[in-house]
């Protein structure tokens, strides 16, 4: 393969190539501001310049020219070239700020400019901790500014549309944003208005920046000039952790970092994997936020009254044992793959019918990219464990010929299948998340949401995705607390109530299916304990359909399964 030397290390490359994404993927730092690796280049902001030459030959001989140490002179370019537009050459000689004096001057100086009219906003900046600019000028800037004048005032607190407000003072029109809504969403709701210092990013007049991914801009956005409406001035950066998992909006899997504070969700954020979602997330899978803290089940019930677990785990199988085998199992493809499998099993140890599930693949419109017509997470898991969809003709049949309904994690009167008429006179055991849940229950357990949670999803690809708890829930278990890091990483993570960011009443008294399902079964005399979800996990990942998708393989990227066996999941 052919070869270019950056800093003095040599590295091999594929035609095509930019320096700087080669520089970035090999681990050298080149500071940058307007390219990123899924827009187009524009090379505006000259922040990535470099100093580079190729090898030096004899026009007449073609023979390499040699200096007096016998070396291969290097013909470098007249002046500094920005790394984001310039393509590897074979033999190619890169000098970045690690090397050169003369490019670590260059940046420095390029960001004196950027920061001559840039506002000192930091105290107050929703960026501020995560900003690359002003990371980047505490690296490659100066140590100082030398303009004592007044800056150049812009418009400012501009709700450009529902989700995104300007800053247009902190703007350094890097085009990220114009660029996203030209080439990513072909919106074209955002360009570039007025000339010189005053130029800023705008909408045109009468429109609105209602683009469904318009918060995607605030992700690349290098500044703080773009900033998301419902998360302004909530929670610096430092005070929140920030867990790597995947959302539970549709059937896409989108990977996420969930950021929480006080152990309250306040944000969802996009997390790279070029095989699902690459960067992007639409606005709508970001605004479910509220719903892991709002109106959550807490504490089990036995007839609209709070109980013990003991007790309802008690009562749930004295309801099971009394209806034998006639009882009608509900799965859900909103639960993980692991609380699915032991909902079989439980059904399996009665006797009863394998459970089937509410298929909700077409219930909404799609948008061919990452809103996908199937707001469940985990319709392929469900197909894949053999679980079938319900006929929605034949539940309340099904309903009024059962002595029991058990139904995991969903709501099937809130769907529409079946009314409070449909269950009056049959007992229910339910697995809820929220309190405005429109199923009634005999017994009711609060189950543990994506957030709060170790298992994995199936997303309509045929990739097994991890979830990791973001949230911690008042019953915290070994798999939960190894799981969520706890003692390993942010102050937010491990409160006690002696620490100012602990409230014990933000955390919802829930148990993953996984844990309270054997609780019940155990109360029958049946032993459906496992050591762990990863341990469940790897026992489900033996099976051709989850082949190889193990809690350690899927890590944060996931695991594509094979097809070729697999159930239609075409809707």
């Amino acid at each position: 393969m052919p070869q270019v030397t950056i800093d003095g290390n040599v590295h091999e490359f594929e035609p095509g190539q930019k320096v700087l994404q080669l520089s970035l993927d090999a681990g050298t730092e080149i500071p940058h501001f307007c390219y990123h690796p899924s827009l187009s280049v524009p090379a505006n902001c000259r922040q990535c310049l470099v100093k580079a030459g190729t090898p030096l030959f004899d026009r007449e001989t073609k023979e390499p020219v040699l200096d007096e140490n016998g070396e291969q002179k290097i013909n470098y370019f007249p002046k500094l070239m920005p790394s984001c537009a310039l393509d590897v050459t074979e033999g190619m000689v890169v000098h970045t700020q690690l090397s050169s004096t003369e490019v670590a001057e260059a940046q420095a100086d390029n960001l004196e400019i950027m920061l001559a009219n840039h506002p000192l906003d930091c105290p107050i900046c929703d960026q501020a901790g995560q900003c690359p600019l002003q990371i980047q000028a505490y690296k490659y800037g100066p140590e100082g500014s030398r303009f004592e004048f007044e800056k150049v005032h812009k418009p400012k607190r501009v709700q450009l549309g529902p989700n995104v407000v300007l800053d247009a003072e902190r703007c350094i029109n890097c085009t990220r944003c114009t660029r996203f809504t030209a080439e990513i969403t072909e919106t074209h709701q955002l360009t570039i208005i007025n000339r010189g210092d005053k130029n800023h990013p705008m909408t045109a007049p009468g429109e609105v920046f209602d683009d469904a991914y318009s918060m995607c801009t605030t992700d690349i956005c290098p500044v703080g000039a773009l900033t998301e409406d419902y998360f302004r001035f909530q929670a610096r950066v430092w005070e929140m952790a920030k867990t790597p998992t995947v959302s539970d909006f549709g059937g896409i899997g989108i990977n996420v970092d969930v950021w929480t504070k006080n152990n309250q969700v306040m944000r969802i954020t996009p997390r790279e994997n070029l095989d699902v979602n690459e960067y992007w997330m639409p606005d709508a899978a970001r605004l479910v936020f509220s719903t892991y803290n709002e109106n959550r089940a807490s504490g089990p019930r036995l007839n609209g009254a709070p109980t013990t677990w003991d007790v309802a785990a008690r009562e749930a199988g004295e309801l099971l044992k009394a209806a034998g085998s006639n009882v009608l199992f509900l799965g859900s493809a909103t639960a993980t793959v692991e609380d699915n499998e032991m909902l079989m099993r439980l059904a399996s140890a009665v006797g009863a019918e394998a459970p089937r599930f509410i298929d909700r693949r077409g219930s909404q419109e799609g948008d061919d990219w990452l809103v996908s017509s199937d707001p469940a997470p985990n319709t392929a898991g469900c197909l894949r464990l053999g679980m079938a969809p319900v006929d929605p003709a034949l539940l309340a049949g099904a309903v009024a010929s059962a002595d029991l309904v058990y139904i995991l994690q969903d709501d099937p009167v809130a769907a529409g299948l079946l009314t409070e008429a449909d269950l009056a006179g049959t007992p229910v055991v339910l697995h809820t998340t929220h309190t405005t849940q429109q199923t009634p229950a005999t017994v009711e357990l609060p189950i543990t949401m994506s957030v709060e949670t170790v298992g994995t999803y199936v997303n309509e690809t045929g990739r097994a995705q991890l979830l990791r708890p973001a949230k911690m829930v008042r019953a915290m278990n070994r798999s939960l607390l190894m799981a969520l890091g706890t003692g390993q990483s942010r102050n937010d993570r491990v409160g006690t109530p002696f620490d100012r960011w602990h409230d014990e009443d933000n955390k919802v008294d829930c148990l993953p299916g996984w844990a309270t399902i054997p609780q019940i079964a155990k109360a029958l005399g049946h032993d459906l304990a496992v050591k762990s979800p990863a341990a469940l996990m790897k026992e489900i990942a033996q099976r051709p359909a989850f082949a190889g998708a193990t809690h350690g393989a899927m890590a944060t990227l996931g695991v594509p399964l094979e097809t070729a066996d697999a159930p239609q999941l075409s809707a």
